[in-house]
């Protein structure tokens, strides 16, 4: 089923062919069953189910987006129906508008200093004034398909009110009355989470987090550790919360004498209510889909085989939902498991499981001639070892017994949680690092206490939100408390490294190897090393990463990474030397709070990455507006550059901030000034501009390879431009980074005509709010036929000498993936 899902996205298929595929398959199976055998009619029928997938994958496409009748950015009267209440965080808040059935809105509303956010439930009417645009993915491989995910929620509009007296009440009401209900037990659940930690912003956010999935108030820098060390699965609502909570209601259904399958159906029923609670999360939904199969099993009398039952869950998910596939969270959760049922369950019975078994009635020597022998004579020896100490000691042999039992489960059941957790490690190395970058190394010893802790705050925590009582919610709160510890002391020994994705054939020779080895392992003798050394050989690759970055040899490059509304240049030079000049960032103009975009971390470090690029030998700054110096921080700590240039400065936070962060790394700060020249990466630098005497001036930088030349602006204002006119500094350039992202005061008229380029890169957001680039500079452009490459339009935008000739690389974003435009 899989395969026709992956099948279809790749070739284009008519519904009626594949419809006559699956026919003639069907035929074959029972022609086969009837006159050939029974085992090649399964064939057919396996084979009959990958035309199948295509068509469910086909079915299901996304319809064509509705459209309305409003220029980007153009204020309009939004009216629907609330069916996401708003959640307000530092100023900001964010709801769903339905406008008509699958056609919604994301609001965004920028509250004034001291303005209460108003008050709305599900099923409100209501209307706002907002300014509309479309969602955008950013121009670059391996940027997050933000538009896609928005659409399958049916969100097809971006909306922007200035405050809360945008909204306004209508009359009436909409929605369903039993969307509404699980809507208002949400919102309560969430207001007693807060009752319990009144004035503690993190006890608050952390606990809304675990335990409805709301993570509305979660701050980044809480999380981080937990991410680093490969722990953050245990924090975020995911399935293993569903199997926390149904192993406590049926020890409690059972407690009070309730028959297995009623105390089966409750837990069911209350992981299906958890589900709808938590907004119908995927992770939750598929454990609690998984749990209702295990229960339907029970009630048959059927054995439960953990891949049996995964793979159902899997074909209903694909069956009613197959975009999943593609998901991250699909993929990590079904692989998970696999690699528990295929790799762990078979180590555990091989070491720990039959000795675990082992212990329980260690007295009864009438137990040993029934276990297998090495476990009959593990009991031997305990009790061998019981009897000496009570010699010793004086103290009952069955007490040394029972003690001696209680310490070896909790060594047994440490030793399962580790090695659990280095087969999960194993398994999922490949999409750890392809989706995340990350591998983490002390996971193994950190996950062995974090989750049991994580998995107790669980029932502790719904039993406080449903009895209200605070020392519960302590007792939850030192949980959390203590992972949070744990983490933090891991994370000093967790080496700061991060992973770019490896090359296609090492993932499909990953991938196979891993299929491989549970047949390893069952074999003997040299098949099970020789699996064993080429998976752990595999692996060792796939994060140590040995590729060099993707360059082309001799040439000078720089790449305009789309950033939005900012800046990050990528120069590489002719040597293999690598720079990142700017890092883009999200200003916060006018007042208004920063979104919890980080542009470093999340839009420039995968296009390094994607580029097989782990380190870079210097960065750079223009000057420290937001939008240029705002997500250097997460490229220092990604790629330890060896020296940060420094140009223009000032005391803005963001700059002291990324000071203390280099002279922290040891990374050597190198201060340009204006009138320099030199050679770097054999290419020649010049140093148009650095003055650090007026915060609104940029670093200028000239860079030339052989007959070629390449001018970076940052943010140059007409004042610059003058300054370099009137010094005869300027001269005739090949490549201009455009100046301010095309504001209409720079990159005027005398300053094209002194440097005459042949292409001119613009660095600008998508329907952006300043109207950049401004139609008089594109007119003056036009005018000189001067070639404009803009990356709201083009995503990212590559040009390179040889230092002769010009080649020029663009990317355009499609829904298919990504395509990248040949060289011309």
């Amino acid at each position: 089923m899989a395969t026709g899902i992956l099948i279809s996205r790749l070739v284009r298929f008519e519904l009626r062919e594949l419809a006559a595929l699956f026919l003639v398959l069907g035929i074959l199976a029972v022609l086969s069953a009837w006159r050939v055998s029974r085992r090649m009619a399964v064939v057919c029928l396996l084979a009959a189910l990958v035309p199948a997938g295509a068509w469910i994958e086909i079915r299901h496409r996304p319809p064509v987006p509705p459209e309305l009748d409003a220029a980007p950015r153009e204020l309009v009267i939004l009216s629907g129906c609330v069916v996401s209440p708003p959640a307000f965080y530092e100023g900001r808040g964010q709801m769903v508008l339905e406008l008509e059935p699958g056609a919604r809105a994301q609001v965004n509303l920028n509250l004034k200093e001291g303005e209460q956010g108003p008050r709305l439930v599900y099923g409100q009417k209501v209307e706002v004034d907002a300014r509309v645009r479309h969602p955008h993915n950013f121009g670059n491989p391996e940027a997050f398909d933000y538009t896609n995910y928005l659409a399958r929620q049916d969100i097809y509009w971006l909306a922007s009110a200035r405050s809360a007296q945008s909204v306004r009440l209508l009359k009436g009401r909409c929605g369903s009355i039993f969307r509404a209900a699980i809507s208002k037990l949400r919102m309560t659940a969430l207001e007693r989470i807060e009752g319990l930690y009144p004035g503690d912003g993190y006890a608050t956010g952390m606990m809304q987090g675990i335990l409805i999935g709301d993570s509305t108030r979660l701050e980044k820098i809480w999380t981080e550790h937990f991410r680093r060390t490969g722990t953050y699965h245990a924090l975020v609502i995911s399935g293993l919360h569903v199997t926390v909570l149904a192993a406590v209601l049926l020890f409690l259904l059972r407690l009070c004498f309730l028959g297995e399958m009623p105390a089966l159906a409750l837990a069911a029923a209350g992981a299906w209510l958890y589900a709808l609670v938590a907004d119908w999360q995927a992770p939750v939904v598929r454990a609690a889909g998984g749990l209702t199969l295990f229960m339907v099993g029970r009630y048959f009398c059927r054995r439960t085989r953990l891949l049996n039952l995964l793979a159902a869950v899997g074909l209903a998910f694909l069956v009613f939902d197959p975009q999943q596939m593609f998901e991250a969270s699909f993929q990590l959760s079904f692989l998970s498991v696999a690699a528990i049922g295929v790799l762990a369950v078979p180590l555990l019975e091989a070491t720990s499981a039959p000795l675990t078994r082992g212990l329980k009635g260690l007295a009864d020597k009438g137990r040993d001639p029934y276990l297998p022998p090495p476990v009959a004579a593990f009991r031997l020896e305990l009790r061998l070892l019981a009897e000496t100490a009570a010699l010793w000691t004086h103290v009952g042999e069955r007490f040394w017994l029972k003690g001696m039992a209680g310490v070896l489960r909790v060594v047994f059941f440490l030793y399962d949680l580790v090695a659990v957790s280095a087969v999960i490690q194993f398994g999922l190395a490949l999409p750890m690092v392809v989706y995340f970058h990350r591998v983490s190394l002390t996971g193994l010893t950190a996950n062995a206490i974090v989750v049991p802790l994580l998995s107790a705050v669980v029932p502790v925590g719904f039993a406080a939100v449903f009895t209200g009582w605070r020392w519960l919610g302590a007792v939850a709160h030192l949980l959390l408390r203590l992972s949070q510890v744990t983490v933090d002391w891991h994370v000093g020994w967790e080496p700061n490294w991060r992973v770019p994705a490896p090359p296609l054939w090492l993932a499909v020779a990953f991938v196979s190897l891993l299929l491989l080895l549970p047949l390893a392992l069952r074999a003997r003798g040299w098949w099970r090393l020789l699996g064993l050394v080429a998976a752990g050989v595999s692996f060792v690759v796939v994060v140590w990463h040995p590729f060099p970055p993707r360059l082309e040899p001799g040439t000078l490059e720089m790449t305009a990474i789309d950033v939005g509304e900012g800046d990050s240049l990528l120069l590489a030079f002719p040597d293999g030397k690598l720079m990142l000049l700017d890092g883009g960032g999200t200003p916060a103009f006018g007042g208004r709070p920063r979104t919890r975009l980080d542009i470093g971390e999340d839009v420039v470090s995968p296009y390094l990455w994607s580029r097989s690029i782990r380190k870079l030998d210097a960065v750079a700054f223009s000057h420290t507006d937001e939008d240029h110096i705002g997500g250097l921080a997460a490229v220092l700590d990604n790629f330890h550059p060896a020296e940060l240039w420094v140009g223009v400065t000032s005391d803005a936070p963001t700059w002291l901030a990324l000071r203390q962060k280099a002279q922290r790394s040891g990374i050597r700060l190198v201060h340009l000034n204006q009138g320099q020249r030199f050679k770097y990466g054999g290419a020649s630098v010049e140093v148009l501009a650095a003055t650090r005497e007026n915060k609104n001036d940029s670093l200028i930088l000239r860079l030339a390879y052989g007959a070629r030349s390449f001018l970076l602006t940052g943010d140059a204002e007409r004042r610059e431009e003058r300054k370099l006119e009137q010094g005869d500094l300027l001269r005739q350039t090949d490549v201009l980074k455009v100046a301010h992202h095309g504001s209409k005061t720079s990159t005027h008229a005398e300053w094209l005509d002194a440097l005459r380029p042949s292409v001119a890169v613009v660095s600008v957001g998508f329907e952006n709010q300043y109207g950049h680039p401004h139609p008089d500079v594109v007119r003056r452009l036009e005018e000189r036929h001067t070639a404009i490459l803009r990356t709201d339009r083009l995503g990212f935008v590559t040009v390179r000498t040889d230092g002769r000739r010009l080649a020029m690389e663009i990317g355009l974003w499609s829904t298919d993936g990504w395509r990248v435009g040949p060289p011309f």
